[in-house]
């Protein structure tokens, strides 16, 4: 039995143990912490509250990538028949966490900024671009360095009181004239839902924009369907709640993008027709789909890393996974009040993570609770002045109890 069917089937006769009804910390404790006992084992004395940063891996992770370097050591040249297979499979299982209509919708990438690099580079002239202050860093300094160069026209969109954005704010600067809005669902370091994403979509498409969605933040741990969307493009990675790691990243692209009339620059000869037949016609013949949009030779092992957290993602369901996020980020907050701490999570405006804010405090008491937080064994971390913890459901009631304790002490420190 090969690596794929022992994850498939140790996933799958997991979640079929829990039931079809909504998570409980028991049926977790029992039949899903299991699947995790390596990194479970190895950092039994930390709270880990950073799950919105680096995901947890499954043991069968291991596995997997073995498979991988496997069919290299004993078919050497003839391992890209299997790696091109686990390629297709991962743009599949990508496909149905994203509700993309079809996988070839979907390019891997090693980055969610080598996505919006592709995308920028879809224009020949100079695009008006739309985004917000909110971006994460990778596509801030991106769209910065572009603006920098004189390869885009880039309006800011300001956050307003508590760092919250308005839809108001970004329809407006989107019929001042746009080529390109950049947004993300979740805002990377608020927690924040982006408000009136589907009509803001609606609103750019009708003054002739397209849109570019970062669902890095959402994907795997809330429903996301690009479809109903109607995004252009949209942009993520497995490092975070698909428990895949780094470099196991994508672009999706709707399909009327599709049809030939896109091109990009950022392009390798696995964008070719027929790459193996390594003719050189000019201009290049290019694939069809969103494999046009393939680069050069790529590091095949992301496809397999990414496989086992995709697969249990899947078998579990978003939406049950939404549902139980919520409950630990409600319970944590309510934790926390008793210990006379403010802070945000749990509601369908907010992401995967609860955050209190310290934007009334100094500039940096953020991150030094966060380095109090790791010294007493809690896992978190901050951004700009908001301390992020974000329990998954692996995270324990015991483990939300303690938390809130040593959080309390180190924000009064």
């Amino acid at each position: 039995m090969n690596a794929l069917a022992n994850t498939t089937e140790a996933v799958e006769a997991a979640v079929a143990a829990m039931g079809s009804g909504p998570l409980t910390a028991e049926g977790i404790a029992r039949h899903a912490a299991p699947l995790f006992s390596r990194v479970l084992e190895r950092n039994a004395r930390q709270i880990y509250l950073a799950n919105h940063s680096l995901g947890r891996p499954l043991d069968a992770t291991s596995a997997d990538v073995a498979e991988a370097i496997g069919s290299w050591q004993t078919r050497m040249g003839g391992a890209w028949s299997d790696w091109s297979d686990e390629m297709a499979a991962y743009r599949s299982r990508l496909a149905r966490l994203l509700g993309a209509p079809r996988s070839d919708c979907i390019v891997p990438k090693t980055s969610a900024g080598q996505g919006l690099r592709a995308i920028l580079n879809t224009y020949d002239n100079v695009p008006r671009v739309v985004a917000t202050r909110g971006e994460f860093d990778s596509i801030d300094v991106i769209l910065r360095q572009y603006a920098r160069r004189g390869r885009i026209a880039l309006r800011w969109v300001e956050a307003r009181a508590a760092g919250q954005f308005v839809a108001a704010d970004l329809r407006s600067a989107v019929r001042e004239g746009a080529d390109l809005v950049v947004v993300s669902q979740i805002l990377f370091s608020s927690g924040q839902a982006l408000p009136e994403l589907p009509a803001l979509i609606a609103n750019a498409h009708a003054a002739g924009a397209r849109v570019l969605v970062d669902v890095y933040h959402s994907l795997g741990v809330m429903p996301v369907d690009v479809g109903a969307l109607d995004a252009d493009f949209a942009i993520g990675g497995s490092y975070k709640y698909l428990r895949g790691g780094p470099g196991a990243c994508f672009l999706y692209l709707h399909p009327r993008h599709l049809d030939g009339t896109l091109s990009t620059l950022d392009v390798g000869w696995f964008a070719k027709k027929e790459p193996f037949g390594y003719q050189r016609p000019d201009p290049p013949e290019w694939a069809t789909g969103g494999d046009a949009f393939l680069e050069s030779t790529p590091p095949m092992l992301t496809w397999y890393q990414a496989r086992a957290g995709q697969v249990f993602t899947l078998a579990i369901g978003v939406g049950r996974l939404r549902m139980y996020s919520q409950t630990l980020q409600r319970r944590l907050v309510a934790l926390l009040a008793e210990h006379g701490v403010a802070a945000t999570g749990g509601g369908d405006d907010r992401g995967a993570f609860a955050v209190l804010s310290f934007e009334a405090k100094a500039p940096g008491e953020a991150q030094r609770c966060a380095q109090a937080l790791a010294q007493r064994g809690v896992v978190s971390d901050a951004r700009g002045p908001w301390l992020r913890l974000c329990p998954d459901l692996l995270t324990t009631e015991d483990e939300l109890v303690r938390a809130a304790r040593i959080v309390a002490e180190a924000t009064r420190q």
